[in-house]
């Protein structure tokens, strides 16, 4: 007689749980426009959503400056146009800076002066900006949306988006406040600091801030952590620690309004 075989017992299957909470998944196409993104999270109950983004990650003197932003879902039509900061004219970009300071639902604007980037590094202190930034808004977001890398530590949930600036109005909002205060700041530095040209290429590394560099030597608002600065000064520069507060900009110089916190 044939040895009698068993056949292994059928696992259960799991039971698929509706759990309410859990929303649809949503599709968001690029293609749909920049408001697209912070409509889906506000319809999924995920807002509000907050944009950050930095100026003057890449120059070699002045402040960084971080923004973020909360803009209003109704206001897209006031908004048309808005985009990468970096893509607009200075005359644009200045009059969607003044829309955006008076139609926002929160922003807030975080100045890190260049002692401060020397302290931590570039990086480090770009990360810890935008966390101090999202945490000066007036109400705590929903969701936060960054450009390009993500970020831990906002309290939130939060995403990196690629070309964020241009994919979500929210970090678009962001990049021009951070790239007009951080301008009229230069600008400012400029007549504090004359002969280095900061009005024209706003701290960044130009052939002409080069040569400024060389005949001038640094200035008290140059980053000498940068390469090209210390080398000028032929030793490693001391580095100040600032206590990490916020920096407040001069408004009378800079000739920004309401810097911090949310549109008055």
């Amino acid at each position: 007689m044939p040895a009698r075989t068993t056949r292994p017992a059928r696992r259960p299957q799991k039971q698929r749980l509706d759990l309410p909470w859990r929303p649809d998944r949503a599709v968001v196409r690029r293609s749909a426009g920049n408001w697209t993104l912070q409509a889906t999270l506000h319809r999924h109950g995920l807002g509000p959503v907050a944009g950050v983004d930095e100026a003057g990650r890449g120059a070699c003197a002045g402040p960084l400056v971080v923004a973020a932003c909360v803009l209003r879902p109704g206001d897209a039509r006031r908004l048309e146009g808005l985009t990468d900061s970096k893509l607009l004219t200075p005359t644009a970009r200045a009059e969607y800076f003044a829309v955006i300071v008076r139609r926002a639902q929160d922003h807030a604007i975080v100045v890190i002066p260049p002692e401060e980037v020397d302290r931590r590094g570039v990086h480090v202190a770009n990360v810890e900006g935008m966390r101090r930034a999202v945490a000066a808004l007036a109400q705590p977001p929903g969701y936060v949306l960054t450009d390009g890398f993500a970020v831990r530590g906002f309290g939130r949930p939060a995403l990196a988006v690629p070309k964020g600036d241009q994919a979500a109005a929210c970090v678009a909002a962001a990049s021009v406040l951070a790239k007009v205060t951080r301008d009229r700041i230069l600008t400012a530095l400029d007549t504090e600091h004359p002969g280095y040209g900061f009005a024209e290429h706003k701290g960044y590394c130009t052939p002409a801030h080069d040569a400024a560099l060389a005949l001038l030597g640094p200035s008290p608002v140059h980053r000498y952590s940068f390469v090209n600065v210390r080398s000028l000064v032929g030793r490693e520069a001391g580095l100040v620690d600032n206590g990490g507060e916020v920096v407040a900009v001069d408004v009378a110089a800079a000739g920004i309004v309401d810097v911090e916190g949310a549109p008055s």
